[in-house]
C-alpha cells in the first residue's frame, strides 16, 4: 500500500458520532473535531470525575451531547439514528484496571456489550463509512518480555478490564468478517481497532492514574505516592493517539484496504519507568515537590509493557510528534491554566494547534 496523506480538514462538515465523549480522551477528541469543522454528536454517561475536563472546558457548547448508557441499546440507537453519522469513534468504556477488579461484571457489561451495541447500530445503518474501536495496549497476553507487542500477538488480557478489551477486539473482528465483508472478501465498511498505550494530558482527573495522582499531590503540597516506580509503560500525550485515530478513520473512509488493527504508542525512548515520568513532572512543576515509593499490595499490574508501532509507521508514515518530556510539559502547562482560572477551551485549542503544526 502507498502511504496516504492526511489533513485534519478532512473532517470539515463530516457528521461524527463519539461514544464516551464526556471522558478525558473523549473531551480532547471532541475539541479536535470541533476545531476541524465536524458536526459532532456524543453519547456517554455523565462525566466520570469531579472535576471533569468536559465541564471545565464547556465541551457541550459546540456539540450535540447525549447522556446515556452504552449498555442501553434502545437509547444508543435513538441517538445514533438521529445523528446519521458518517464516521464513528467508540471510546465508551470502564477504563480502569483497579475498578475492573472491584466491579468485574459492570466492566464486562460496559466494555463487551457496549461494543456489540454500537456495532449493531452500525450494522442496521446505511450512513456510516468508517468505524474505529479504541481499545488498549493491555489487550495482549503480557509475557513481560522486553520487546514491543505486535498486532498479530495473542489477545488475552490478564485482569477484567484488560480481558474485557481483548473481548471487544475479538467482537469487532467477528463483526468485520461476519457482517461487513462481501462475498468477494472485500470490506463493505472499513472497521479498525486502535490499541493505544498509557495517555497523559491536561484534564485527566481519574483515580489510580499516575499523572492525576501527581497533580492532586502537588496542589495539596504533599509527597507524590508512586506504587510501581520501576514499571515500564508506553506513555504518550493524549493528542498522539487521538490524531492517529482521526488519521486512520479518514484514510480508510476513502479506501477500506487500510482498515485493520493498529498499535499507537511512543518511540522506544519514551517507554519509560513510572518513576522517571514522575521525575519529569516534578521538574516542570517545581516548588520542591518530591515522590516516595510506597507499594500498596494492590491487585496485579503488569511490570513491563511496550508496543511495536512499526505497522502504523509503515502503512501511514505516522510518527509521534511530542516526546515524553514535551508531553509532561504540556500537562503542567494545562494545570497552570486551570489553576489560574484561564479559558480552558482556549488552552486546549492552543495545545492542539501547537501539536498539529509541530
Amino acid at each position: 500500500m502507498n502511504k496516504k496523506e492526511f489533513n485534519i480538514d478532512f473532517y470539515s462538515g463530516k457528521r461524527v458520532f463519539i461514544t464516551g465523549h464526556t471522558g478525558f480522551k473523549g473531551s480532547w477528541l471532541c475539541r479536535m473535531l470541533v476545531n476541524a469543522g465536524a458536526k459532532v454528536t456524543g453519547y456517554s454517561l455523565l462525566p466520570p470525575t469531579e472535576p471533569s475536563l468536559f465541564e471545565l472546558a464547556h465541551i457541550e457548547r459546540d456539540i450535540d451531547s447525549v447522556i446515556g448508557d452504552i449498555r442501553d441499546y434502545a437509547s444508543l440507537k435513538k441517538a445514533f439514528d438521529r445523528a446519521k453519522p458518517d464516521i464513528v469513534f467508540h471510546l465508551a468504556a470502564q477504563p480502569l484496571v483497579r475498578e475492573g477488579y472491584c466491579r468485574p461484571a459492570y466492566t464486562y457489561e460496559t466494555n463487551v456489550l457496549g461494543t456489540v451495541n454500537i456495532l449493531e447500530c452500525i450494522r442496521g445503518s446505511s450512513c456510516v463509512k468508517s468505524f474505529i474501536n479504541v481499545t488498549t495496549d493491555k489487550v495482549y497476553l503480557n509475557r513481560e518480555w522486553p520487546w514491543g507487542y505486535r498486532e498479530n500477538e495473542e489477545l488475552n488480557g490478564y485482569d477484567p478490564y484488560s480481558n474485557s478489551k481483548s473481548c471487544s477486539e475479538l467482537i469487532t473482528q467477528c463483526y468485520r468478517s461476519s457482517f461487513f465483508t462481501d462475498s468477494d472478501g472485500k470490506l463493505s465498511l472499513p472497521i479498525s481497532t486502535a490499541r493505544a498505550g498509557n495517555v497523559i494530558g491536561g484534564g485527566d482527573f481519574a483515580r489510580d492514574r499516575i499523572i492525576p495522582d501527581c497533580v492532586r499531590a502537588a496542589i495539596k503540597g504533599e509527597d507524590i505516592i508512586v506504587r510501581n516506580p520501576y514499571s515500564i509503560r508506553p506513555y504518550q500525550h493524549v493528542l498522539e493517539p487521538l490524531y492517529a485515530y482521526l488519521m486512520i478513520a479518514a484514510i480508510q473512509y476513502s479506501d477500506p484496504v487500510y482498515a485493520g488493527c493498529y498499535n499507537v504508542g511512543p518511540d522506544e525512548a519514551d517507554c519509560v519507568q513510572t518513576g522517571l515520568l514522575v521525575d519529569l513532572f516534578v521538574k516542570y512543576w517545581g516548588k520542591g515537590l518530591k515522590w516516595i515509593n510506597k507499594p500498596d499490595d494492590g491487585p496485579h499490574e503488569a511490570g513491563y509493557l511496550k508496543l511495536d508501532c512499526s505497522k502504523i509507521k509503515s502503512v501511514f508514515g505516522w510518527k509521534p510528534r511530542w516526546n515524553i518530556e514535551k508531553a509532561v510539559e504540556m500537562v503542567v502547562d494545562w494545570c497552570r491554566s486551570w489553576l489560574s482560572g484561564d479559558d480552558l477551551a482556549r488552552c486546549m485549542d492552543r495545545q492542539i494547534a501547537g501539536f498539529l503544526t509541530g
